[in-house]
Order: C-alpha cells, then sequence, then structure tokens
C-alpha cells in the first residue's frame, strides 16, 4: 500500500527498503501485525512515512522514510517491533533482505499536472 498523501522525503532522508517473501502461513495473524505496525510506526519521531507492494506470489517491498538515521535506529529498538520480527522471521517470511540508504532527491507527478523534476 503506497500513502500518496505523505510528503516525498527530504533530501538527506533515510529510506528502509524491506524487501521480503512472505511464507503462506498464518495470514490472519501477519495482517493484524502489520495494522499493529502501521499505527505504532506512524508515532514514532522521524517517521515520514512508507511506499509499499506485495504481488499476489508473496513478494513485497516496502520502503520507509525517516528523517535521519538516528529515528531509523529507534523504530528497530522499539520493543513490539522487535517481537514482531521475530514471528516474522518464525512465521510469515520465507526470506528479506533490508537495505538502508540515503535520499539524493526525490520528485512526484501525478495525471493532469506538469513534470517537475
Amino acid at each position: 500500500m503506497t500513502d500518496v498523501t505523505h510528503p516525498l522525503p527530504p533530501q538527506g532522508a533515510v529510506a528502509v527498503i524491506f524487501v521480503s517473501m512472505r511464507t503462506d502461513a498464518d495470514q490472519p495473524g501477519y495482517d493484524a501485525a502489520a495494522g499493529a505496525m502501521m499505527a505504532l510506526v506512524a508515532r514514532q519521531p522521524g517517521y515520514l512515512g512508507a511506499d509499499s507492494a506485495r504481488g499476489a506470489d508473496g513478494f513485497g517491498i516496502t520502503v520507509s522514510y525517516w528523517a535521519d538515521e538516528a529515528s531509523a535506529r529507534a523504530w528497530r529498538a522499539v520493543a513490539e517491533h522487535a517481537a514482531v520480527r521475530a514471528l516474522g522471521r518464525a512465521r510469515w517470511y520465507a526470506h528479506y533482505r533490508l537495505i538502508v540508504s540515503q535520499v539524493t532527491r526525490a520528485y512526484a507527478w501525478h495525471r493532469g499536472e506538469p513534470v517537475s523534476e
């Protein structure tokens, strides 16, 4: 799910890219945990938003945006998030990769508007 209402991350923001393959196990549990994490992360200092997509085959990419590295690391340290990560490894993911990078530029385009890069 991509929220096009959140502003683009500013230059220097941190992008945490989570690339994953879901298992078929416990879809209701996964959905509940994902909803709880989205509500929790939205309250974290430095959280700027996220873009996410998942295919029917279970392959997904979520990019969360953070004001700085310290904010992204603080999210990793939240106890509820750590507990859900452990469930993810035990139950919901076949594998995942996490890449952390810095935003150097960002722009958006919407149908009916001129392109501004």
